[in-house]
């Protein structure tokens, strides 16, 4: 647990790190959407190189990106192996037992499944590795601002998110520390069936969520004496710009947008 990698930050003078952060959220959205709507090879080779393009700007080694992974991986296997085994029969069947084929459609179709998970944890965890949480609340506050109209509490969501991505990372270390105590007092947490395993967590939930509410008060309590109050307008310390990289970023992306538009017509 101490190797999960998303909510931290690593700070790094790069240009995805200068980006503007309403930018990189736009971006991220986009890219989502951008990573659904592919539906041949061509595409998702685009997507990749537009990924692996980010990565090296950020100067970020690929090993935090594998490790963002990880965590995910038998999810990831999961979903595959459900795409490989029942999707709906077309193209040549290479193997049939029962209510059970593998086909080629399946095996594209698992492939796609497979990229698409790849590249939107990449692209997730790229975004927190080079965005301070802080600067991620601000952004979206900003990006949310025309919801205020209809008096959605845009600061205090935002502020919300900031939080619990400051506090992803500080927990599954809290966990990790848990969980060694346990293991010195004997305590095997891969023994045993699925119930046993599920019965090995208690000694290791009870304490993280005592850790979690304890720290939650105390943070309530350090903002109070600083005197904050969600109601209220707030200025930020750190204003907001769009500048001209954001710019010829929107450009870069824009081309690899309008080619994997193209692609789909192939």
């Amino acid at each position: 647990m101490s190797k999960f990698i998303f909510g931290r930050y690593l700070p790094l003078n790069s240009v995805v790190h200068r980006l503007d952060p309403r930018n990189k959220l736009a971006i991220s959205f986009c890219y989502i959407i951008l990573v659904f709507l592919a539906n041949s090879l061509l595409s998702y080779l685009i997507l990749i190189a537009l990924t692996l393009g980010a990565i090296k700007a950020s100067h970020i080694k690929l090993g935090f990106f594998l490790r963002g992974i990880r965590p995910l991986i038998w999810l990831i296997i999961f979903t595959v192996l459900l795409q490989l085994l029942f999707s709906p029969a077309g193209g040549h069947v290479y193997w049939h037992w029962a209510f059970i084929n593998v086909t080629q459609f399946g095996l594209i179709n698992a492939g796609y499944i497979f990229i698409r998970f790849m590249l939107i944890i990449m692209m997730s965890t790229l975004l927190t590795l080079s965005t301070q949480p802080l600067d991620i609340a601000t952004g979206l506050a900003s990006l949310m601002t025309p919801l205020r109209w209809v008096r959605v509490p845009v600061d205090t969501l935002a502020m919300m998110l900031s939080i619990a991505l400051r506090f992803v990372p500080t927990l599954m270390d809290e966990a990790q520390k848990i969980m060694n105590a346990q293991r010195a007092r004997g305590v095997d947490f891969g023994e045993g069936g699925l119930i046993k395993q599920a019965k090995s967590l208690i000694p290791l939930m009870v304490p993280l969520f005592m850790s979690a509410f304890n720290r939650a008060e105390d943070l309530s309590t350090a903002m109070e004496t600083r005197g904050y109050q969600d109601s209220e307008h707030r200025s930020h310390y750190r204003v907001l710009t769009w500048q001209r990289r954001d710019t010829v970023t929107w450009l870069i992306f824009g081309v690899g947008l309008a080619l994997i538009l193209i692609s789909r017509r192939w």
